[in-house]
C-alpha cells in the first residue's frame, strides 16, 4: 500500500475519533447540567412533583434545628423573596446564616419545600467538608 494512502487513512480515522469524542463531550455538558432556580424564580415555574436545584443566600435568621430536620430560608441574590426550606441528612461545615448553597428541592405542601436529603452543598467546593452530624 501507498505511504501517502496510509497517511491519509490515520488521518481520517483521528480526525472522526477527535470528532466523536468531542461531541461527546458537548452532549453531557449539556445533558448533565440543570438549571440552577433562584427563589424568585422557583416560586414562578415550581411545580410539584418535580425537582429543581434551589441556588441562593441562607436568610439571616431563618435556621432552626430540631431532632429530625433543618430549616431555613433561601433568599434571592437580587430580591428581596425567600423560599423555606425542609432538610435533613447531612450538613456542609461551612453551612451557615448568610452563606450561598445549593439544595435539591421539591414542593412540599402548600407554604414550603422539601429539600432531597443529602443534597445541600455550600457554593465554595474548595472548603466543602461533610459534617458529622446528620438530621
Amino acid at each position: 500500500m501507498d505511504p501517502s494512502r496510509k497517511r491519509a487513512i490515520r488521518l481520517t480515522v483521528a480526525l472522526t475519533v477527535a470528532l466523536l469524542l468531542a461531541s461527546a463531550l458537548v452532549y453531557t455538558s449539556f445533558a448533565a447540567g440543570r438549571d440552577e432556580l433562584t427563589a424568585s424564580q422557583l416560586l414562578t415555574r415550581g411545580r410539584a412533583g418535580s425537582t429543581y436545584i434551589l441556588a441562593g443566600t441562607v436568610l439571616d435568621g431563618s435556621v432552626r434545628r430540631t431532632a429530625t430536620a433543618l430549616y431555613f430560608s433561601v433568599r434571592d441574590p437580587k430580591l428581596h423573596v425567600a423560599v423555606p426550606v425542609r432538610y435533613t441528612g447531612e450538613i456542609p461545615d461551612p453551612f451557615a446564616a448568610g452563606r450561598a448553597v445549593l439544595v435539591d428541592v421539591r414542593k412540599g405542601g402548600p407554604t414550603g419545600w422539601v429539600g432531597e436529603s443529602n443534597s445541600l452543598t455550600t457554593k465554595c467546593p474548595s472548603k466543602y467538608q461533610a459534617a458529622a452530624a446528620s438530621y
